[in-house]
């Protein structure tokens, strides 16, 4: 394993093989790319519908889901750019498998905070793969849209945390994340190295 954390303070570095087999498959990868982004506007939407009464939620968010809808915008622009087509979206089995993680029953704040520790993950994992990207591939648009990406991702992935800070305990929050990070990690070594999602 490498001896550096990864972005974010992931516990478990992406294997390098996926940023060559990405760049190989880069139209399953933008399209995968422009779901995901749907997907995160979608997510932080449902947070600030199922939550109104929390207003830092509802402050924080609705700007996020704005960015995440704009970087979807931008997706399906350089989709079409190279004579792409959207396509179907694909099951992710990323999500999907990090959905086990969460903890069911406790407050209403406790399950809140689940949801945000669940996106800030999505977020810092993207963050780390769009820095993959960034520095590794041939296409230098591509590679400076990428850089854009990782830096807005990072902003979200502190977002959330900062959020699940707000409404339980700080080192709740710390022992928790330490524990989706970990899951996280054996979820990473569990899925196949695919260079067509994003995840």
């Amino acid at each position: 394993m490498d001896t550096q954390k990864t972005v974010l303070g992931l516990n478990l570095p992406t294997d390098p093989r996926w940023v060559n087999i990405a760049e190989m498959n880069i139209e399953d990868i933008l399209v995968d790319h422009a779901y995901c982004e749907q997907k995160a506007a979608s997510s932080c939407i449902s947070l600030i519908v199922q939550y109104p009464d929390k207003e830092e939620i509802v402050e924080m968010l609705t700007p996020v889901v704005a960015e995440e809808w704009a970087h979807f915008e931008r997706v399906i622009e350089q989709i079409k750019k190279r004579g792409y087509k959207l396509g179907k979206m694909r099951k992710d089995e990323y999500v999907a498998a990090l959905s086990q993680i969460l903890k069911k029953g406790g407050s209403r704040e406790q399950q809140l905070v689940e949801k945000l520790l669940m996106n800030a993950l999505i977020e810092a994992r993207s963050a780390e793969r769009f820095k993959l990207l960034w520095k590794n591939i041939g296409d230098e648009e591509l590679s400076r849209f990428y850089y854009e990406l990782m830096v807005s991702e990072a902003g979200h992935y502190n977002n959330f945390i900062d959020l699940a800070k707000t409404y339980m305990p700080e080192d709740y929050v710390v022992n928790r994340w330490q524990e989706f990070l970990s899951e996280e990690a054996k979820i990473m070594q569990s899925l196949e190295v695919r260079g067509d999602r994003m995840h």
